[in-house]
């Protein structure tokens, strides 16, 4: 069944050949002798109008076999239909099929197919995440989400990073925040009966932590999944010289949010000898990069996002383009928002960690253009990052962009051994959980950097989306996990 895409056809030259189009009914007009049918097949947002004309049929056409055919013919549908590709009259459009043949693959009964309701909320549609992908919203969205994959690759492999691949399952905890999925293959219920056996019940969660013997799961330690790469790819890193790992991640947080997932997807480079000034130049460029991206090779789905979705998104995303960064440190940054205190709900201070009203302040009021922040206090920063000659503060950036807040958050990583160790020690973290990162330090230590960009953060960006869980197939949250 070799067909043609319709994004393919539709940009071709009306010469009268003949097409096979498959895919799915969007409408269909029965209008006396003349019959319209626009079908998609998700290669691009446009649909191919299907015409049949029972006064003046195509040649080969078999109009009693059509006729019998459209009975079946209905939203969400699925045909196959051949005809000759000719110029069409009507505005819009340059090419329609005039049809010779017209088989329904498989029937969508209209009276309990979901998407035939009039009126689908967002809601709605998350509820019935297995079918939102046939609408113009979500078909968008997903066509942006495999180019902006493509775009990050081509980036990288443009300049000579190698592309690696990360353990979703680990041992050690990137951040420090602790809030991860415990893998185990130990039985919660034999735990919980034994908690009961000695008296386990109204025991600290530390007490009752230590009825469980991690020796006999799996892997014979607490592993969990994992919330960021980044601290296996700094091994490879110091031996590539420049790989990025592109996957999903995960993080326990009991948050109910229109910017928070249980399951999302990051892109993690790092970088051997780069230092902070370097990170910052390239975190611009790949930015510039994606958005532009969007913006030259997505016109379609682009227009329907800044007319249905978020008007004005074109502008915005060209605006970030075509405007230099501002990068201004942290102390800068506090001091002119300070001076704003007013305006916030959380009031800004040194030490603070900046929210999300503070971020678009500083580009959407005071800069009036993406700002990369710098040298964060360390008491709000991740213990890997490396420690400016202040004592106070990481050579930790973060950037931000108008509309948004942050899309990007990186740092020069601490190649210092004693200093990454007095870190960790600081921090309460077990020494012995990062040896091999400590290794990294102690043979053949090099500066390096590294950021990490949120995927569906930018996929937010990009579309105007309001919900996060509106730019991945299919959303993990709390009390979510249906599909």
């Amino acid at each position: 069944m070799k067909t043609e895409l319709i994004k393919d056809i539709l940009t071709s030259q009306p010469d009268g050949r003949t097409v096979t189009i498959c895919g799915w009914v969007r409408t269909m007009r029965d209008s006396k002798n003349l019959v319209f049918i626009q079908v998609n097949d998700g290669s691009c947002f446009a649909s191919i109008q299907l015409t049949h004309d029972r006064a003046n049929p195509a040649a080969n056409a078999d109009p009693a076999a059509i006729d019998k055919t459209l009975a079946d013919v209905t939203t969400g549908a699925s045909v196959r239909a051949t005809g000759k590709l000719i110029e069409s009259p009507a505005s819009g459009q340059s090419v329609e099929v005039t049809l010779e043949t017209l088989t329904v693959l498989g029937k969508c009964p209209t009276d309990s197919y979901p998407l035939q309701k009039k009126a689908t909320s967002m809601e709605f549609l998350r509820e019935n995440a297995h079918l939102r992908a046939r609408t113009n919203t979500f078909g968008a969205v997903f066509r942006m989400r495999s180019q902006m994959a493509f775009a990050l690759h081509t980036f990288f492999q443009e300049r000579g990073f190698f592309y690696i691949n990360t353990p979703e399952i680990t041992c050690s905890d990137a951040e420090g925040a602790g809030e991860m999925f415990q893998v185990t293959t130990l039985s919660m219920e034999k735990i919980a009966e034994l908690g009961l056996e000695k008296g386990a019940k109204g025991m600290k969660p530390e007490d009752a932590a230590k009825l469980v013997n991690y020796g006999k799961d799996f892997f014979g330690k607490k592993a969990s999944l994992t919330v960021s790469g980044q601290l296996e790819a700094e091994t490879l890193a110091t031996a590539l010289g420049r790989v990025y790992t592109f996957g999903p991640t995960f993080r326990a947080e009991n948050s109910n949010t229109t910017r928070h997932l249980a399951e999302f997807w990051m892109c993690e480079p790092e970088m051997a000898f780069y230092d902070l000034e370097d990170d910052m130049d390239i975190q611009e460029e790949f930015i510039k990069y994606l958005l532009n991206w969007a913006l030259t090779k997505c016109p379609a789905d682009m227009e329907f996002f800044n007319k249905r979705i978020q008007p004005g998104v074109i502008e915005t995303l060209r605006h970030v383009v075509e405007t230099p960064f501002k990068r201004v440190s942290y102390t800068e940054a506090i001091k002119e928002l300070e001076k704003h205190a007013d305006d916030f709900e959380f009031k800004p201070y040194w030490g603070c960690d900046l929210q999300t009203e503070h971020e678009r302040y500083l580009t959407e009021k005071i800069f009036k253009c993406p700002v990369m922040v710098y040298n964060y206090p360390k008491e709000i920063k991740a213990f890997y990052m490396k420690l400016n000659d202040d004592g106070k503060t990481v050579k930790a950036v973060d950037v931000l962009v108008p509309g948004l807040g942050e899309i990007i958050g990186g740092s020069e990583r601490e190649e210092n051994y004693d200093k990454l160790l007095t870190r960790i020690n600081e921090l309460g973290l077990k020494p012995e959980d990062y040896e091999w990162y400590l290794d990294l330090r102690k043979f053949g230590t090099v500066p390096h950097s590294g950021f990490g960009l949120g995927f569906e953060r930018l996929l937010l960006y990009v579309t105007g989306m309001a919900n996060i869980r509106d730019v991945i197939p299919y959303p993990r949250a709390p009390k979510l996990a249906d599909f």
